[in-house]
């Protein structure tokens, strides 16, 4: 542990040590009841396993600063169940696994930059930009005359990812997808 962090400090996406797991603050409410002491209502998700808890601390209480480092770092491949990045400074490589990234991998194209997140030196979690463009590889064609408002078909992206764009989406196209969400943005150029 490489340090300590009070109640006071809090604040939303501070990383904080409770029990030897690395956790990162969701939400936080400082209560001041008529009677008794003050207390933290916290709301926190494991960085390793995605778990929410809500433990109440009391005000004043000292949690633990986890040994955490974010790297930047680009994304270079994927061999089988490991995906691969390289550390953009001194070219080191690491991997990640699928069940690790969870949701990010259907957002991973060859050398994008990402942050990744390190826990007592072993890679255990990945942060995308908000937005990345993936090109369209399978998508039914849009009928001419099909004018329904807000009307929607499945495409297949570039990573294998499959999102619902608009009709007039055609195979080819690039898109601007948000990652936090994987939903449609905009098309960012058509087929040339």
């Amino acid at each position: 542990m490489a340090g300590v962090i009070d109640t006071s400090e809090f604040r939303k996406g501070l990383k904080i040590e409770i029990d030897g797991e690395p956790y990162e603050i969701v939400d936080f409410q400082h209560v001041k009841p008529g009677k008794g002491s003050a207390f933290v209502r916290t709301t926190i998700r494991s960085l390793l396993s995605g778990r929410v808890l809500q433990p109440t601390l009391k005000s004043g209480e000292k949690v633990g600063k986890p040994d955490i480092e974010e790297k930047d770092m680009q994304y270079l491949y994927v061999q089988g169940e490991e995906f691969y990045f390289m550390d953009t400074r001194n070219y080191e490589q690491t991997f990640l696994g699928e069940k690790v990234l969870g949701e990010a991998k259907n957002f991973l194209k060859e050398n994008i930059n990402v942050s990744v997140l390190f826990y007592n030196g072993k890679a255990i979690g990945v942060t995308l930009p908000n937005s990345v463009d993936l090109k369209v590889t399978q998508c039914d064609p849009g009928i001419r005359g099909d004018t329904v408002s807000g009307a929607l078909k499945p495409a297949v992206l570039e990573t294998g990812y499959s999102v619902n764009v608009p009709l007039f989406i055609e195979e080819g196209d690039v898109l601007k997808i948000d990652t936090r969400d994987g939903k449609y943005l905009t098309r960012v150029a058509t087929r040339g």
